[in-house]
Formats: structure tokens, sequence, C-alpha cells
């Protein structure tokens, strides 16, 4: 018996009591309103026949890789998706992750040193946060997309900066805004991280490519688990830094990678985006129908992350209750999560969802706000 293990119990009821204890259930059947699938690739038929056709042309890609890159897991799949995404996005070259968070762990342990400063938005993902303490460089926070508390925070620093921003936010479905974050970057000689997790398939291959940012950016994190339906991360660079992470960052040479299905699945994503380009227009046409019914949202009007502030936990949870018996897949989000006095409904929105599903939802939303 672990001697402490009262003190895990102890905190597990305190979260019980408080209706927010966490636990692992069935996925649900529903009207999806919470996946982050927003062009339904994860459950496209068409996609998964060109994945079949793959496997029985080379069933070897779902081998298992045996080690991580450095020792036996490296494969021509692998490194032919990495050339064929850095071009894709304009960069000089690309590393792949097993995992988002594994790639922001790599990037924020590494790349920063004992005397550097990360300055991250106060809504970053909370792998920077956690990769944050594995660095030896300390870490401030700017108010969230504000520019101007970042500036002020820029000139009273003496070392190197980097600045850590999301492209799209994915608790308060809001916009950075990047073009003037990258202006202060360039000013006080900063590197600028940016965290497109949300932001990719969404609006094109990104927001940094969409505004033609590739030169003025150090490190572009591209995550295949929302709109692209698959897993896995990228991180985009110039080839120094991404040789300086093969070298240096422990989360990459520490970790087996994935095997070379999930690799030809990230590649053969990007072509079927290519061959399917009316999906996107599709899902920013369910957004303004939602934007239309005027349920009040901090999200931005092109984000398919909507945002309901509900701070009454009680009330957001017979919300949640009352759209889930009308079959309604949502996701409520309490403290510490969020702060206190900023729980909410998660709404995300996909290219699938139906005009009267959407309406209806957000009917029951307006009975309880």
């Amino acid at each position: 018996m672990l001697k402490n293990i009262n003190r895990f119990e102890e905190a597990l009821h305190k979260r019980k009591q408080e209706g927010i204890l966490r636990t692992l259930k069935p996925k649900a059947e529903g009207i999806d309103f919470y996946s982050n699938d927003y062009l339904g690739l994860a459950q496209s038929k068409d996609l998964q026949r060109i994945m079949l056709e793959k496997i029985h042309e080379s069933p070897q890609l779902l081998s298992g890789s045996t080690g991580s890159r450095l020792i036996s897991g490296n494969s021509r799949v692998a490194e032919s998706a990495e050339i064929f995404i850095a071009e894709k996005h304009r960069f000089r070259a690309a590393l792949l992750f097993p995992s988002g968070y594994t790639a922001n762990l790599a990037l924020f342990s590494t790349l920063p040193a004992r005397h550097d400063t990360i300055i991250v938005d106060e809504q970053i993902h909370r792998s920077v946060h956690d990769a944050c303490k594995m660095s030896n460089a300390r870490k401030l926070k700017f108010r969230h997309n504000d520019p101007g508390h970042l500036e002020r925070i820029l000139k009273k620093q003496e070392g190197h900066c980097y600045i850590a921003v999301e492209s799209l936010y994915s608790m308060e479905g809001d916009l950075a805004p990047l073009k003037e974050i990258t202006e202060l970057a360039k000013k006080y000689e900063a590197s600028l991280i940016v965290d497109e997790a949300h932001a990719f398939g969404v609006f094109g291959h990104g927001l940094v490519n969409k505004y033609g940012l590739e030169d003025q950016v150090t490190a572009n994190v591209i995550t295949y688990g929302k709109a692209l339906g698959a897993h896995g991360a990228v991180i985009l660079c110039h080839d120094s830094i991404k040789s300086y992470l093969v070298n240096f960052a422990s989360p990459f040479i520490y970790t087996t990678s994935a095997q070379d299905f999930q690799w030809m699945r990230i590649k053969e994503g990007y072509n079927f985006l290519e061959n399917h380009q009316d999906l996107p227009p599709q899902l920013q046409e369910n957004i303004k129908i939602f934007r239309n019914q005027r349920v009040e949202s901090p999200s931005s009007e092109t984000s398919p992350i909507q945002a309901i502030i509900i701070a009454d936990n009680e009330k957001l949870k017979s919300l949640q209750k009352a759209l889930s018996g009308e079959g309604f897949l949502t996701y409520a989000i309490y403290s510490p999560t969020v702060k206190e006095g900023t729980e909410r409904l998660r709404i995300c929105l996909h290219h699938f969802n139906t005009e009267p599903e959407i309406i209806r939802l957000t009917e029951i939303i307006r009975d309880f706000i």
C-alpha cells in the first residue's frame, strides 16, 4: 500500500464533491457538437477507402516502428512526409512527433537556455506550461491577446525572449493578433513560436501560412488530431533548429516513433483536403448560422469553437444535461481547466452539422442564459 494513498483519495473525494471529478467514459452516440473533427475527416468513408488501398499496396505500413527514430524507428515514409509537409507550409524543414503535446515539450524544454525568458499568452495550451517546467528558462505571462501588455514585458527583459502563442485558442475560440505580435517579435529580436493545432485545415495550412509569416516565425507547430482527423504533429522550422532538436530534445530522442501508417495518413490527409476544398467553406457557413442565432460568445465569428460562458456551475450542468436529453453532445469546462468564474460550454461546429441541428441547439442554450 502506498504511504500517501490517503492524500490521493482525499483529493479525488474533494473533486467528486465539487462535481468536477474526471472519469473515462465510452464514446457517446449523438449529434456531435464537442469533437475536434471540424471537417469530418476522422469519419470520412472516402478517406478510409484511400487508406485501405494504401495498406493493401503496402501492408508493412502497419508494422511497429520498433524504436525511437534515432535507433530503429526512422523510415523513408517518415522522411518523405517531412519533406512533403515542409514544402506545403513553405518552411525549410519539418520534424514529426507522435502528438502535439510531445512537440511542445520538445520545443520549449530544448530551445530556451538558462538566461532566456519564455513569454506566453495566459491562454496558451497546458503542454507549453508543462514544457516550461522542464526548461531552465524563466516563464512570464502576458494578458490574453494583448500586444500592448506583451510589449511592456518585452521592454523590461535583458536576455533573449521566446514568445508563445496559439493562432486559434482552444478554450476561448478567438484568434491571436498574429501580425501585431510578429512585429513585436521583430522589434525586440524575440523568437516567436506559434501553435496552430486548431487553425490548421480550418484556415488552409494555418494563419502563419495564410499571412505569409513563415520567415518571421522561429517554429510553427501543426497538429493533426483536429481538422485532419488523424494523430501526430509536426514542428516547422529552419533546418538548423530541426537538427538541434534531433540532437538535444529529450521528448524526441527518448520517444518510440509512431508507425508508418500514421505518417502516411497525415500525408494523405493533406492530399484529401486539396481535393475537397469545399469542406472549409461549408464549415464557415455553419459557423455563420450559429452566430446568426445571437447566442453571446467571446469567440471569433469565424471560429469553429464557440464558447458560451456560464459561471454558475449548477446552471452549466443543467444545460448540458438538457442538451444531452435531446441527443446533443457538448462539453462543459469547469475550473481549474479555466479560471474560476469563466466556466463554459464549449461548442465545436463541423461541416457536417445541419442547420436544423444548429438552430435547435441554440434554442436550448437560450433557455438557460
